[in-house]
Protein backbone atom coordinates (compact mmCIF):
# COMPACT_ATOMS: atom_id res chain seq x y z
CA UNK A 1 0.00 0.00 0.00
CA UNK A 2 1.51 3.38 -0.89
CA UNK A 3 1.04 6.84 0.15
CA UNK A 4 2.17 9.35 -1.27
CA UNK A 5 2.40 13.24 -2.01
CA UNK A 6 3.58 13.68 -5.29
CA UNK A 7 3.87 17.71 -6.15
CA UNK A 8 4.53 19.07 -10.01
CA UNK A 9 6.07 22.15 -11.06
CA UNK A 10 3.29 23.88 -11.96
CA UNK A 11 1.90 26.58 -9.78
CA UNK A 12 -1.78 25.92 -10.52
CA UNK A 13 -1.11 21.82 -9.69
CA UNK A 14 0.59 22.79 -6.35
CA UNK A 15 -2.67 23.01 -4.60
CA UNK A 16 -2.91 19.53 -5.23
CA UNK A 17 -1.15 16.09 -4.27
CA UNK A 18 -2.28 12.61 -3.82
CA UNK A 19 -3.19 10.09 -1.11
CA UNK A 20 -4.00 6.33 -1.94
CA UNK A 21 -6.66 4.85 0.27
CA UNK A 22 -7.49 1.37 -0.02
CA UNK A 23 -5.88 1.27 -3.27
CA UNK A 24 -8.10 3.74 -4.31
CA UNK A 25 -5.64 7.22 -5.71
CA UNK A 26 -7.48 10.58 -4.15
CA UNK A 27 -6.38 14.26 -5.04
CA UNK A 28 -5.40 15.97 -2.11
CA UNK A 29 -6.30 19.61 -2.52
CA UNK A 30 -4.75 22.22 -0.67
CA UNK A 31 -8.12 23.32 0.34
CA UNK A 32 -9.08 20.33 2.66
CA UNK A 33 -10.93 18.57 -0.12
CA UNK A 34 -10.60 15.24 -1.68
CA UNK A 35 -11.50 14.37 -5.18
CA UNK A 36 -11.86 10.84 -6.80
CA UNK A 37 -11.12 11.53 -10.17
CA UNK A 38 -12.40 8.45 -11.88
CA UNK A 39 -15.68 8.89 -9.77
CA UNK A 40 -15.86 12.62 -10.37
CA UNK A 41 -16.30 12.85 -6.70
CA UNK A 42 -15.61 15.68 -4.30
CA UNK A 43 -15.87 15.38 -0.72
CA UNK A 44 -15.39 17.79 2.39
CA UNK A 45 -15.96 17.56 5.82
CA UNK A 46 -16.81 19.53 8.74
CA UNK A 47 -18.32 22.57 7.54
CA UNK A 48 -19.22 23.68 10.58
CA UNK A 49 -21.70 26.49 8.62
CA UNK A 50 -22.68 29.28 11.14
CA UNK A 51 -20.59 28.61 14.19
CA UNK A 52 -20.16 32.44 14.19
CA UNK A 53 -23.94 32.89 15.12
CA UNK A 54 -23.90 29.88 17.31
CA UNK A 55 -21.21 31.27 19.16
CA UNK A 56 -23.04 34.66 19.62
CA UNK A 57 -26.06 33.37 21.17
CA UNK A 58 -24.30 31.93 24.03
CA UNK A 59 -22.55 35.73 24.12
CA UNK A 60 -18.93 34.92 22.71
CA UNK A 61 -18.60 37.34 19.55
CA UNK A 62 -16.70 35.91 16.55
CA UNK A 63 -16.58 37.95 13.25
CA UNK A 64 -20.20 36.68 11.49
CA UNK A 65 -18.82 35.51 8.57
CA UNK A 66 -17.25 32.12 8.78
CA UNK A 67 -20.47 30.32 6.80
CA UNK A 68 -19.41 33.44 3.54
CA UNK A 69 -15.89 32.31 3.91
CA UNK A 70 -16.50 28.46 3.60
CA UNK A 71 -19.00 28.25 1.16
CA UNK A 72 -16.64 31.01 -1.03
CA UNK A 73 -13.73 28.11 -0.56
CA UNK A 74 -16.16 25.31 -1.52
CA UNK A 75 -16.91 27.04 -4.56
CA UNK A 76 -13.94 27.63 -5.25
CA UNK A 77 -12.65 23.95 -5.05
CA UNK A 78 -15.50 22.73 -7.16
CA UNK A 79 -14.47 24.70 -9.66
CA UNK A 80 -10.92 23.64 -9.48
CA UNK A 81 -12.14 20.10 -10.08
CA UNK A 82 -15.88 20.11 -11.77
CA UNK A 83 -17.19 16.91 -9.83
CA UNK A 84 -20.47 15.61 -10.52
CA UNK A 85 -21.27 14.33 -7.14
CA UNK A 86 -20.02 16.12 -3.66
CA UNK A 87 -20.01 14.62 -0.90
CA UNK A 88 -20.48 16.65 2.78
CA UNK A 89 -19.06 14.40 5.51
CA UNK A 90 -20.84 15.36 8.44
CA UNK A 91 -20.99 18.49 10.79
CA UNK A 92 -22.03 20.40 7.87
CA UNK A 93 -23.71 22.64 10.24
CA UNK A 94 -22.54 23.95 13.49
CA UNK A 95 -26.14 22.80 15.41
CA UNK A 96 -29.57 21.70 14.80
CA UNK A 97 -30.56 24.37 13.80
CA UNK A 98 -28.11 26.59 12.26
CA UNK A 99 -29.21 25.59 8.47
CA UNK A 100 -32.47 28.13 9.68
CA UNK A 101 -30.26 30.97 10.71
CA UNK A 102 -28.35 30.96 6.73
CA UNK A 103 -28.75 34.32 5.23
CA UNK A 104 -30.77 34.26 2.00
CA UNK A 105 -27.82 35.09 -0.12
CA UNK A 106 -25.55 31.77 1.57
CA UNK A 107 -28.99 29.82 0.95
CA UNK A 108 -28.33 30.92 -2.67
CA UNK A 109 -24.83 30.05 -2.34
CA UNK A 110 -25.70 26.59 -1.37
CA UNK A 111 -28.57 25.72 -4.15
CA UNK A 112 -25.70 27.43 -6.66
CA UNK A 113 -23.13 24.75 -5.44
CA UNK A 114 -25.70 22.09 -6.01
CA UNK A 115 -26.53 22.91 -9.65
CA UNK A 116 -25.54 20.37 -12.14
CA UNK A 117 -24.19 17.83 -9.62
CA UNK A 118 -25.37 15.41 -7.12
CA UNK A 119 -24.76 16.38 -3.42
CA UNK A 120 -25.04 14.45 -0.47
CA UNK A 121 -25.10 15.52 2.83
CA UNK A 122 -23.79 13.01 5.75
CA UNK A 123 -25.49 13.56 8.80
CA UNK A 124 -23.14 14.40 11.97
CA UNK A 125 -22.68 14.33 15.56
CA UNK A 126 -23.51 18.25 15.49
CA UNK A 127 -26.02 17.73 12.85
CA UNK A 128 -27.96 14.34 13.18
CA UNK A 129 -31.25 15.68 11.55
CA UNK A 130 -30.02 17.74 8.64
CA UNK A 131 -32.97 19.61 6.71
CA UNK A 132 -34.29 18.57 3.80
CA UNK A 133 -35.18 22.02 2.36
CA UNK A 134 -31.88 22.72 1.34
CA UNK A 135 -31.38 20.14 -1.60
CA UNK A 136 -29.45 17.03 -2.06
CA UNK A 137 -30.01 14.29 0.07
CA UNK A 138 -29.15 12.78 3.21
CA UNK A 139 -27.47 9.95 3.94
CA UNK A 140 -25.50 8.14 7.03
CA UNK A 141 -22.68 6.91 5.32
CA UNK A 142 -22.16 6.12 1.37
CA UNK A 143 -19.92 3.26 0.03
CA UNK A 144 -18.67 3.19 -3.39
CA UNK A 145 -16.39 0.50 -4.73
CA UNK A 146 -14.11 -0.22 -1.88
CA UNK A 147 -14.22 3.06 -0.03
CA UNK A 148 -16.84 3.97 2.97
CA UNK A 149 -17.34 7.34 3.51
CA UNK A 150 -18.84 8.14 6.92
CA UNK A 151 -18.94 10.63 9.74
CA UNK A 152 -17.18 9.17 12.97
CA UNK A 153 -14.10 7.21 11.63
CA UNK A 154 -14.55 3.42 13.19
CA UNK A 155 -10.85 2.47 11.64
CA UNK A 156 -12.67 0.01 9.18
CA UNK A 157 -10.63 -0.69 5.87
CA UNK A 158 -11.57 1.67 3.35
CA UNK A 159 -13.05 4.16 5.32
CA UNK A 160 -13.01 7.83 5.01
CA UNK A 161 -13.89 10.22 7.62
CA UNK A 162 -14.02 13.40 9.52
CA UNK A 163 -15.36 14.50 13.27
CA UNK A 164 -11.50 14.37 14.74
CA UNK A 165 -10.54 17.97 13.19
CA UNK A 166 -6.68 16.06 12.90
CA UNK A 167 -4.22 18.99 12.73
CA UNK A 168 -0.13 18.14 13.02
CA UNK A 169 2.95 20.03 13.93
CA UNK A 170 6.31 19.98 12.89
CA UNK A 171 9.79 21.36 13.64
CA UNK A 172 12.58 22.20 11.22
CA UNK A 173 15.17 24.64 10.73
CA UNK A 174 14.14 26.06 14.53
CA UNK A 175 10.75 26.65 13.53
CA UNK A 176 7.64 24.94 13.99
CA UNK A 177 4.73 25.17 11.79
CA UNK A 178 0.73 23.73 12.82
CA UNK A 179 -1.47 23.22 10.25
CA UNK A 180 -4.88 21.25 9.38
CA UNK A 181 -4.12 17.76 7.63
CA UNK A 182 -4.98 14.43 6.67
CA UNK A 183 -4.39 11.35 8.49
CA UNK A 184 -3.85 8.56 6.14
CA UNK A 185 -2.29 4.99 6.75
CA UNK A 186 -3.35 3.90 3.36
CA UNK A 187 -6.10 2.11 4.67
CA UNK A 188 -8.33 4.57 6.37
CA UNK A 189 -7.82 8.07 6.50
CA UNK A 190 -9.39 10.59 8.84
CA UNK A 191 -9.90 14.20 6.94
CA UNK A 192 -9.43 17.85 8.07
CA UNK A 193 -12.09 20.31 8.95
CA UNK A 194 -12.68 22.09 5.57
CA UNK A 195 -14.71 25.09 7.93
CA UNK A 196 -13.18 28.47 8.72
CA UNK A 197 -13.94 28.59 12.25
CA UNK A 198 -13.48 24.67 13.03
CA UNK A 199 -10.55 23.88 15.56
CA UNK A 200 -7.97 21.02 14.85
CA UNK A 201 -7.29 17.89 17.32
CA UNK A 202 -3.46 16.96 17.71
CA UNK A 203 -2.61 13.83 15.68
CA UNK A 204 -0.72 12.84 19.05
CA UNK A 205 -4.22 12.50 20.85
CA UNK A 206 -5.12 8.98 22.23
CA UNK A 207 -8.29 9.06 19.40
CA UNK A 208 -6.26 8.68 16.43
CA UNK A 209 -4.06 5.59 18.48
CA UNK A 210 -7.32 3.86 18.30
CA UNK A 211 -7.34 4.08 14.71
CA UNK A 212 -4.57 4.07 13.53
CA UNK A 213 -1.75 1.59 14.91
CA UNK A 214 1.45 3.05 17.02
CA UNK A 215 1.80 5.74 15.07
CA UNK A 216 1.84 3.99 11.56
CA UNK A 217 0.38 6.81 9.25
CA UNK A 218 1.07 10.08 7.51
CA UNK A 219 0.01 13.44 8.21
CA UNK A 220 -0.11 15.41 4.80
CA UNK A 221 -0.52 19.16 6.25
CA UNK A 222 -2.02 21.69 4.22
CA UNK A 223 0.92 24.15 3.60
CA UNK A 224 1.19 27.64 2.15
CA UNK A 225 1.19 26.26 -0.86
CA UNK A 226 1.23 22.79 -1.65
CA UNK A 227 0.45 19.81 0.84
CA UNK A 228 3.22 17.86 2.97
CA UNK A 229 3.18 14.37 3.96
CA UNK A 230 5.34 13.79 7.08
CA UNK A 231 5.25 10.24 9.12
CA UNK A 232 3.09 10.92 12.21
CA UNK A 233 5.94 10.12 14.24
CA UNK A 234 7.84 13.13 12.99
CA UNK A 235 5.55 15.55 14.35
CA UNK A 236 4.47 16.88 17.92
Amino acid sequence: MTIGAQVSGDVDDMRVSTVTISDVTFAADLSGALFWEEQRLLVVSDLHLEKGSSFAARGVLLPPYDTLATLSRLAAVISRHDPGVVIALGDSFHDRTAHERLSPDNRDAVTALQTGRDWIWISGNHDPMLPRDLGGTIADEVAIGPITFRHEPTGARGEIAGHLHPKARVSARGRSMERRCFASDGMRAVMPAFGAYAGGLSIRDAAFAKIFPANGFVAHLLGDRRVHAIAASRCS
